[in-house]
């Protein structure tokens, strides 16, 4: 599924008359934060990446190829953006509680973290979760078309696996045939025109999906009650789909691996002052 991880956008581009522009020339041009059609080192200073961020945030654009020269300065400012809104929202939260407030506890409180365990959370669901949520994000046919065809094998697998396990395996192994076919021929062609016009739209339901999702993190609790609990996940999904487009699909993974060790070592330490 390599084509997923290739960026939505041409190849970077600059002033044929200048080069590259810096970051002081992008944003004097393009005072709202977005860059188009220009190659732009990062932001000076992390606050001046955070207000990109809030930028692309107002209208989400497919057509922002202001492509670092350094992605992981980018990464990083992110990830202390990140950072900074996991600790509000958890200090929040034991504010409540210390007010009596009921917050359900999510599928990692009381967990036993083994070496399966801290994997599947940092590695596997970063990759998986991607795929599904942000692997099609960049509008090219090929990746959208073997996210189908994979979420039909796997409907079909689901759906009569129990009565035929023959032809429910069959059915997956056609989806992810489809798939990769797909992939494979339809490697070179470029973002869809009506997707690029509707992407905040895309890039909203995939970011609302992308939270959704973790309200199976709760065993219990009415809706009104479990919705403000992914949040997190609602606001980590803005930054990866804004990393997702900005680089590519390998930086949105990454940023979600990080996040998901940072969790999960707030989870391990809470676990054992407990």
């Amino acid at each position: 599924m390599s084509d997923m991880t290739t960026t939505p956008l041409s190849g970077p581009q600059s002033d044929p008359q200048s080069g590259p522009l810096s970051s002081d020339q992008a944003e004097a041009v393009f005072g709202d934060g977005r860059i188009a059609d220009t190659h732009a080192a990062p932001a000076k200073s992390i606050g001046g990446e955070w207000r990109r961020f809030g930028a692309f945030l107002k209208r989400p654009d497919l057509d922002i190829r202001f492509r670092s020269e350094d992605a992981f300065t980018v990464l990083a400012r992110i990830y202390v953006l990140d950072i900074a809104v996991m600790a509000a929202l958890v200090g929040l939260a034991s504010t409540l509680v210390a007010m009596g407030v009921y917050i359900p506890e999510t599928a990692l409180a009381g967990m036993e973290f083994t070496w399966e365990i801290i994997l599947l959370v940092v590695v596997g669901a970063p990759v998986m979760e991607e795929i599904a949520f942000r692997g099609w994000l960049g509008g090219k046919p090929g990746p959208i078309l073997a996210l189908l065809l994979l979420g039909a094998g796997s409907f079909g697998f689901a759906l009569v696996h129990a009565s035929n396990p023959a032809y429910g395996s069959i059915l997956a192994i056609a989806g992810i045939v489809g798939a990769g076919l797909a992939l494979f021929l339809l490697r070179n062609r470029p973002t869809m025109s009506w997707f690029s016009r509707a992407f905040p739209l895309f890039f909203w339901f995939s970011t609302t999906a992308f939270a959704l999702v973790h309200l199976a993190n709760f065993d219990e609790g009415s809706l009104a009650i479990l919705l403000p609990l992914v949040l997190p996940q609602f606001v980590l999904g803005m930054m990866l789909g804004y990393v997702r487009v900005r680089f590519a699909l390998w930086a949105a993974i990454l940023l979600h691996a990080a996040h998901n060790a940072t969790a999960i070592s707030i989870a391990a330490l809470a676990s054992d002052l407990s």
